[in-house]
């Protein structure tokens, strides 16, 4: 295990025996990648900490079961998967909203930050970012976990193996090629604003 492991190790160990301050601890030292993962995963900032806070509350509920000395990192990661997926399959469940005149309502547009995306001329700098959360949507949702957490929140392939429930040979190919999906999709703007 790693420094991070073994410190998240030690905390998880006296958050089981009891202790309230260590509890605090450990979320202060993952709550910010958990956080960023689930954002990754759902879009959306608010959303992203109503179930980073769902997270460390099943955390709470399971901490008999966890392994006393076992890196808590992958086994808190694959909590938060897991609620991410539930919250995904009840929003698709309840995805037609309709306004009282029984219309559909539009969703407004927001950038990264939740501004309205009407709201501010874009920026240079941000326009690679926009591209690249853009792109990253239309990657199959297998593709864009495995993506996220390996190469934006450095996961082994075998602990994101263990979060997403497959194989490690399966998330080096979903990532591999959500990779060059991603590339693909970032190059086809450039291409018309050349032609």
């Amino acid at each position: 295990m790693d420094g991070e492991a073994l410190e998240a190790s030690e905390l998880m160990r006296r958050y089981c025996a009891g202790e309230q301050a260590a509890f605090h601890k450990l979320y202060a030292l993952l709550a910010p990648r958990i956080l960023a993962y689930l954002w990754g995963l759902i879009g959306e900032k608010p959303a992203a900490e109503d179930l980073l806070q769902q997270t460390f509350l099943k955390v709470h509920e399971a901490r008999g079961s966890y392994v006393i000395g076992a890196n808590p990192i992958p086994w808190i990661y694959t909590i938060a998967h897991r609620t991410c997926l539930d919250e995904m399959r009840r929003r698709k469940r309840s995805r037609v909203r309709l306004t009282k005149d029984g219309t559909l309502a539009a969703e407004p547009s927001a950038d990264i930050t939740g501004a309205a995306a009407e709201s501010r001329p874009p920026e240079r700098d941000g326009e690679a970012a926009t591209a690249a959360l853009a792109a990253l949507e239309h990657l199959p949702g297998n593709q864009r976990e495995a993506l996220i957490l390996t190469k934006v929140h450095g996961r082994s392939h075998a602990e994101a193996a263990m979060i997403t429930g497959t194989t490690p040979g399966a998330i080096k190919l979903r990532a591999h090629r959500a990779y060059v999906t991603l590339r693909q999709l970032m190059a086809r703007p450039r291409e018309k604003k050349l032609a």
